[in-house]
């Protein structure tokens, strides 16, 4: 595999560069480089100027608004928002729902929602995720129960889902549901589409370590779901889940985040002085870090792999990888939760979690000690999630011993 750009690919990445310069906000921008809030009205205006640029659903097929990009051209742009401080896109129906749509919706069900989502006329949030069911997604127990009367064809739907991002925002929210109690786990769960204002949906607030209202629980009660709003075949949710899981836990790997987090991590340590001399030249940081940096180089290669390999795949008509997926996922998660904790290291004492008293709201600058150590605690504790959610990295391993070694 060559690791040098092209000239073309090299150009792409120049028009990158330009694009973000001209048109990322640079108030949004310090926000994003300093792990500031973003707003609702935040993220959706990314969402709406890279959808006017046609680069926002970058791996979808150009037949339903995608660009057409290699898995190169992907590569730089994820890498260059990145290292622009660019916000992460809400992922959920651009980088989860709509690869399941494209698969396996109806054309109906193509022609609807992916312009919806592409828009932004509807906010996507994700109900996998059950007391009790979080990595062990098959046994999931909200219930879906089909009924045909002169109303309609409808699921009544009964329930609960947690942990679920966003979900404040959100007007609609994909779910597994259990759609026959009496088969076998995997094979009695269906995928439903439902829209978060019908009767008897209700989101409540779960508050994180970190102090913010990001995650919620979703509760169903007699909630009343048009049968064609169920993706592919009744009882055959459990394949689409796989399919998304894997799109979920590649972007998880977040390789560009770690690439931009590691060069604020290297600017840090120079400027922190520990017993007289700059934090990097200290042994045990300065090795901590090389560590690091050498784990997110092998596994930037490992990922233009992985998404050269899905790219071929899906022209092939074959489906995305698992077993990569994972990998990416153990290890991405594990490279940007060290350096979060390096961060909060390297701050020594201001890494204190703030007060609001602390520091200028608007702007996010300290009134006391460096500006990295205004996020430094929340960060670390809000990533520690990076393991967890998409399936926990236990689960990972449990994934590609049987795909890998048959165990």
């Amino acid at each position: 595999m060559d690791l040098q750009f092209t000239a073309e690919e090299s150009a792409f990445r120049e028009e990158v560069r330009a694009f973000l310069k001209a048109r990322l906000p640079a108030a949004l921008a310090r926000k994003v480089r300093n792990n500031l809030h973003l707003s609702k009205e935040d993220m959706q205006g990314w969402h709406a100027v890279l959808h006017e640029r046609g680069w926002l659903a970058n791996h979808w097929p150009a037949q339903y608004g995608g660009p057409g990009w290699s898995a190169v051209q992907r590569f730089i742009f994820e890498n260059e928002c990145a290292l622009a401080d660019a916000p992460r896109l809400v992922p959920f129906g651009i980088n989860m729902l709509g690869p399941v749509l494209i698969k396996y919706g109806s054309d109906a069900q193509k022609q609807h929602w992916l312009p919806r989502i592409l828009d932004g006329r509807d906010w996507w949030c994700q109900g996998y995720s059950e007391p009790g069911s979080g990595s062990d997604l098959a046994s999931v127990k909200t219930t879906a129960v089909r009924v045909s009367d002169p109303a309609g064809d409808y699921y009544v739907v009964n329930g609960q889902k947690t942990w679920t991002t966003l979900g404040q925002y959100a007007n609609m929210i994909f779910c597994l549901v259990r759609t026959d109690k009496d088969a076998k786990p995997q094979q009695g769960i269906s995928f439903l589409l439902v829209d978060m204002n019908t009767p008897g949906v209700q989101v409540r607030p779960i508050i994180t370590l970190d102090g913010e209202h990001e995650v919620n629980e979703v509760f169903f009660t007699d909630v009343k779901v048009p049968a064609e709003n169920r993706v592919g075949e009744e009882n055959k949710g459990w394949t689409y889940a796989k399919y998304l899981l894997t799109y979920e836990r590649t972007n998880i790997a977040g390789v560009g985040f770690s690439v931009a987090g590691l060069e604020r991590l290297k600017i840090a340590a120079d400027r922190m002085q520990y017993k007289g001399r700059p934090l990097s030249h200290d042994p045990l940081f300065a090795a901590r870090m090389a560590r690091v940096e050498i784990d997110l180089e092998n596994m930037k290669t490992t990922n233009l792999r992985v998404i050269a390999a899905a790219a071929g795949a899906a022209a092939a008509g074959g489906g995305a990888p698992g077993a990569e997926s994972s990998m990416l996922k153990i290890k991405g998660t594990e490279i940007r939760q060290e350096i979060f904790s390096l961060m909060r290291r390297a701050m020594g004492p201001y890494a204190a979690p703030y007060i609001e008293a602390a520091r200028d709201l608007e702007y996010g600058e300290p009134l006391v000690g460096p500006q990295e150590a205004v996020s430094a605690a929340a960060a670390y504790f809000n990533h520690r999630k990076l393991s967890i959610f998409g399936g926990s990295n236990e689960i990972q391993k449990n994934i590609i011993s049987k795909m890998i070694l048959g165990l």
